[in-house]
Parts: C-alpha cells; structure tokens; sequence
C-alpha cells in the first residue's frame, strides 16, 4: 500500500498459507521508506531485509520474544489505511465470496475492486 492506503501490488496466496512467506515477493523491487505490518510478519530475516532495503520496520513483536523491537505507535497507526480498504473491496460481492474458482479471474476482480475504489 501507498501511503494514502491505495494498493500499489497484489500477490494472490492460498488460505492456508501464511503470509509472511509472500512478504519477500511483495518487497522485490522495492525500496520501501516504512513498512508497516501486524505481528504475525515479525521474524527477525524480514525486518533485517528491510532495514537492509533502508526502510523502517514498523512491525510489532510477538509476546513470546525475549527481545521486544520498539516501534513507532503513531506510525503503526496507519495500518488501518490497509484494514480499511480491504473492507471497501470486500462491498464488491466477487471479491468477499470469492465466486471465481480460478485464482487469475479472481485476481483479476480484486483488481477491478481496486480501481473502482480508485475511481471514487
């Protein structure tokens, strides 16, 4: 996501895979000023992927770390920007059932969401 919360790329991932393995596709190409994520993207090679990029790492860390990583709450903050435009594609139908049983056509309509949503 931009900093507006538009989306700047999309990586289609099975349900039951999580997402932290994309995260490197995502970052390919990229140099990321911030990177703004939940807890469930902290693991140590990826924040050292994107300090290494030059970007800041605003991902929390899990309770179960014996060091936690301080970060940026007012930055963290704006991770709603992500939360939110995922609810206002999901009022596109196609896109909150997931009616396409081919991942390139639903691919293709979370893309057109997108620009609906960019249109407004």
């Amino acid at each position: 996501m931009s900093g507006l919360g538009l989306p700047t790329q999309f990586v289609l991932s099975p349900g039951q895979e999580a997402d932290i393995t994309h995260a490197p596709a995502l970052l390919e190409g990229v140099t990321p000023a911030v990177v703004i994520a939940d807890k469930g993207y902290d693991k140590q090679a990826l924040v050292a992927a994107i300090e290494a990029k030059g970007g800041e790492a605003v991902i929390p860390t899990q309770k179960n770390r014996a060091v936690q990583r301080e970060i940026d709450r007012e930055k963290y903050k704006d991770r709603n920007l992500v939360e939110r435009f995922w609810a206002r594609a999901k009022q596109y139908r196609r896109v909150a059932t997931r009616y396409e049983k081919k991942a390139q056509n639903f691919l293709a309509f979370v893309h057109l969401a997108s620009i609906m949503l960019l249109l407004r």
